[in-house]
This record gives C-alpha cells, sequence and structure tokens, in this order.
C-alpha cells in the first residue's frame, strides 16, 4: 500500500515546482446531466498533463550519485515531457523511448524540454521493453512512467489539491493507463475521506486494469489503436494494482466514439482543448456509463497534449457521433439541372452543404446515372431523420447514408 506520508512529502515538495490547477464548474454539463460537474485541469498543467508531478517527485528525491548517468524513461508523450522538463530543470540528461506511432506534436515538445528522443517499437510496451535494455546498458537511472511508489506520490497531490478544494466532493472520475494517477489519486483521498467515491476510466479497447480488476490478478491483454493513446498499456502495475483494487471504487469503460464526443464537447462547451486520455471521464458522465452518482462529482482532465492533425479526425468523428454531421451518397438522373435540384431540396430542410463530389464513372451506375457523395452539417439525429426522409419519401432520391 502507498505510504500517506510520502503523498504530503511530495505535495511539500513540488509546490513551488508545479502549477496547482484550476477546478472550474461545469454548468452546461451539470444543466445536462442533472448533476454538478466539476473539471480538475491538469490539461492546463506545465508540459500539458500531470506527469511532470511524479517524474518531478521521483526525481528530486534521489541522491546526485544516481543522476549522474542521467535519465531514461518510456512514454507516450505526457511522461516523456514530465520527465525531460524535470530533468532539464535538475541539470541532468534525460533521454525518452517513445513509440513510433507518437503523435508529432509530443515528440517535438519532449526534445524541446532537452531530452534525447529514440522512437522505438509499435506501441508503449515494445518503447518500455527497449528503454529498460537502454537502461541496463547505459546505467542512467529508470523513471518508471506510474509503477513506483514517488511516482504515484506525485500524482496523488492531485487529490490531496481537490478535497483541500471541495472537501464536499462526492465523486471523483480518474483516467486510467499503468494505474500510478488514480492509485495515488485513490490513495490520497481515500487516505482523508474514505467515502469519496473514487471511480477509474479507460477505453474499451485497451482495458488493463478493468480485465486485472476483474479476474484477481495482472495480466496482458490486447490493445487497439486508440483517441487515448496516453493510457492504452498492454499490462497494468504491479504496484498499483493492488491499490486499485484496494482503494477504487468501480473501473468503466467508454468506447472510441464516446472519446470523440467529450472532446467535441469540451472545446465547444468550455473552450478546453483536452486530449483523449483526459477525456474519457467526461466521456464516461456523457455516454451514461457509470451508475448511482450524486453529490458534486470532479472529472479529472489528465492532459491536453492532442495533435493538431488529430484534432480535425477527432472533431469529424465526434460531429458524427453528435449527428452534427451526415454523409450521403446519392444517385442522379445525370441530365442538366439534377444538382440544382438536389441542393434545393436540402435547402428546403435547411440542412447546409459542406462538401459535394460528383463522379459519372462508377461502374456500379446505370447508364444515364450519376452518384453524389454529400457531406452535410446537421442539428442532431431528429435532423438527420427529417433529412433523410425527405429525399427518400418526398424527393424520391435513392439515398445511403455512409459512416
Amino acid at each position: 500500500m502507498l505510504d500517506f506520508n510520502l503523498i504530503t512529502e511530495a505535495k511539500d515538495r513540488l509546490e513551488k515546482r508545479v502549477r496547482r490547477t484550476e477546478i472550474i464548474k461545469a454548468q452546461r454539463f451539470s444543466e445536462q446531466l442533472g448533476l454538478p460537474i466539476y473539471f480538475k485541469c491538469e490539461n492546463l498543467q506545465r508540459t500539458g498533463a500531470f506527469k511532470i508531478r511524479g517524474a518531478m517527485n521521483f526525481m528530486t528525491c534521489q541522491p546526485k550519485e544516481l543522476l549522474k548517468n542521467g535519465v531514461i524513461t518510456a512514454s507516450a508523450g505526457n511522461h516523456a515531457q514530465g520527465v525531460a522538463f524535470s530533468a532539464d530543470l535538475l541539470g541532468v540528461k534525460s533521454t525518452v523511448y517513445m513509440p513510433e506511432t507518437t503523435p508529432p506534436q509530443k515528440v517535438f515538445s519532449t526534445k524541446d524540454y532537452g531530452a534525447e528522443v529514440v522512437l522505438e517499437g509499435k506501441n508503449f510496451d515494445e518503447a518500455y521493453t527497449a528503454s529498460i535494455m537502454a537502461s541496463e546498458k547505459s546505467g542512467a537511472l529508470y523513471v518508471h512512467p506510474f509503477d513506483d511508489p514517488l511516482v504515484m506520490a506525485g500524482q496523488g497531490t492531485i487529490g490531496l489539491e481537490i478535497l483541500e478544494d471541495m472537501p464536499d466532493v462526492s465523486n471523483i472520475l480518474v483516467p486510467v493507463g499503468g494505474g500510478g494517477l488514480i492509485a495515488g489519486i485513490a490513495a490520497a483521498v481515500k487516505g482523508i475521506n474514505p467515502n469519496v467515491r473514487v471511480i477509474g476510466v479507460e477505453t474499451a479497447v485497451a482495458p488493463s486494469m478493468y480485465h486485472a480488476v476483474e479476474s484477481g490478478s495482472v495480466t496482458e491483454v490486447p490493445i487497439s489503436v486508440t483517441l487515448a493513446d496516453g493510457i492504452a498499456v498492454k499490462k497494468v502495475g504491479e504496484n498499483t494494482f493492488p491499490i486499485v483494487k484496494e482503494l477504487v471504487d468501480d473501473i468503466v469503460l467508454v468506447q472510441e466514439e464516446d472519446i470523440a464526443l467529450a472532446i467535441v464537447a469540451l472545446l465547444e462547451r468550455n473552450k478546453l482543448l483536452v486530449e483523449g486520455a483526459g477525456a474519457v471521464p467526461l466521456a464516461a458522465l456523457l455516454s451514461g456509463s457509470i451508475e448511482g452518482l450524486s453529490g458534486k462529482t470532479v472529472c479529472l482532465l489528465s492532459g491536453g497534449n492532442i495533435d493538431v492533425k488529430t484534432i480535425s479526425v477527432v472533431v469529424e468523428r465526434g460531429l458524427l457521433a453528435a449527428g452534427r454531421y451526415l454523409k450521403l451518397r446519392i444517385e442522379l438522373d445525370d441530365v442538366p439541372g439534377a444538382l440544382a435540384r438536389l441542393s434545393a431540396e436540402i435547402a428546403t430542410v435547411k440542412a447546409n452543404i459542406s462538401i459535394i463530389t460528383h463522379d459519372r464513372r462508377a461502374k456500379s451506375l446505370p447508364i444515364g446515372k450519376t452518384e453524389v457523395n454529400i457531406e452535410l452539417e446537421t442539428r442532431g439525429y431528429e435532423h438527420i431523420k427529417e433529412i433523410i426522409e425527405h429525399l427518400r419519401e418526398v424527393a424520391g432520391y435513392k439515398v445511403e447514408a455512409m459512416s
């Protein structure tokens, strides 16, 4: 079990080195869900994520002798930046192994903080294996991204801040990857108020902690590509697992579309840029994945380091999932004015054309027909239903909705 004193000591150690992030009221989500919702904004943290807390706490606890050969770690991005920033502050060389699929923005940011970046492996676990071998060869001190008491204690300072700022909090929703964040927060929160409900949230395509808790043991699980790359690990920590199993009240899973919806909703409603891993707590609320919530509920927005290219993909997926965007394939007569008539029919149901392409050469088309792929801005699922019904039943078009 994680010693509560380690967390309070970490708080004192980090006080002037990391940002005490704000807790803000999510008014529109509170009204939508009928529950007082708040955000703990670690996406506004120095380096853009909570990981700086654990990395900084670990490194500032080490004697200089252990740091003489530098530090090394593996990370999908946020821990990398935390280690690089902390090492630069302490004048220590840092090397970070990152998966080859890491978004460029996270790679560039890690380099900007002074780290040497090595891209290795298709996922975190392969990068981790390579970094362990490099550490043994070079003598550099290894900074584990989650499975270390000092790292967990650093992350646990978030729990202390939440209770200090909101003593009457009832629920805290926390993203879960390897388990260091939620283990630290659960130990901090339960050490002060055991009645606070601590709930972990994972993506369904990387449910390593969920399966560990369900089976009662740490096992490797297959994972898929996810918007929440920061919490995609095949195997949770041997040290984090028993803490999570004992102290965390529940672990729930969310789908990729739910994550995309949450990212877009945070952008639109709260003007907050949050990466996929940081958006999973809100995704769990919006999708109804958690039952029996009452009282003040804090969603931990764990990070905001999202690649610009990823944002465009996420926004499109989020709009599709919210019924705000519709893609259609429509067959038209290949005659003058056919496209103009289609546009007029779309205007009748007050949809806005975003993109339109016209193809006369598709092999599947009968002679004298043409195919139009059209993307529309819509106002929700009822509007989508109205559009499709009008085009099929009133205007007489052959219409296929595309995912």
